[in-house]
């Protein structure tokens, strides 16, 4: 499975993620296995990531965790969609109100 490692730093550019459906329906079964890893429920039943959702687990994980558990390495990263990393954590603040976000992930 191929790995995809970004930079993370103040003010660095993110990527949010995408899935390349042509990869993902390559697994016969279409596993799903990356739905239910997202903190965000940022992933749909149509094997696609919202990027309005998508924090590439900042706040949650420290690696973005359905780039870590997809079998098929479909899960990438989005270059049409590039956010800092306090923007990510701005986002995933509004998507989890009260919640404190884990160490280690911001």
């Amino acid at each position: 499975m191929p790995q995809f490692f970004i930079q993370f730093g103040k003010g660095t550019p993110q990527i949010a993620y995408k899935i390349i459906t042509g990869k993902c329906t390559t697994v016969p079964w279409h596993c799903g296995d990356c739905r239910p890893g997202c903190p965000n429920k940022a992933i749909s039943t149509a094997h696609a990531i919202d990027p309005g959702r998508c924090t590439e687990c900042v706040g949650a994980y420290d690696k973005p965790q359905c780039a870590q558990v997809c079998p098929a390495g479909a899960c990438v990263p989005d270059p049409a969609h590039r956010e800092t990393r306090a923007q990510l954590l701005r986002k995933w603040r509004k998507l989890h109100p009260g919640e404190k976000p884990a160490p280690g992930t911001y």
